[in-house]
């Protein structure tokens, strides 16, 4: 399963799953991510961004995202998890349009 991304739709991808026969799932174009681990990774990136003096260099970057990684309180990623029905039923209710998630 993937999304239609453009970098997940090049011909030299699709030549491959085809060659070593892996089959796709049908997937819409802008469907709603419902993923939990990508808010979550959402949540470290948050974080840098607020910081007053924010990275400059790689080197600082990485070292600013395994300390934001590290330092995530599990709660906040539990409450994503938990929130998983409300925000099924969102989509749902939206048709599978935009939602606030």
């Amino acid at each position: 399963m993937q999304d239609n991304a453009r970098p997940h739709a090049a011909r030299c991808i699709d030549d491959y799953q085809s060659e070593v026969r892996i089959t796709k799932l049908e997937w819409p174009v802008r469907s709603p991510d419902l993923n939990p681990i990508e808010h979550v990774w959402d949540m470290p990136k948050r974080r840098i961004r607020s910081t007053p003096n924010p990275p400059e260099t790689i080197g600082q970057l990485k070292t600013a995202l395994v300390a934001a990684w590290d330092e995530l309180p599990q709660v906040d990623i539990k409450n994503t998890i938990h929130s998983m029905p409300d925000r099924m039923q969102t989509v749902i209710r939206a048709r599978g349009g935009n939602t606030r998630y």
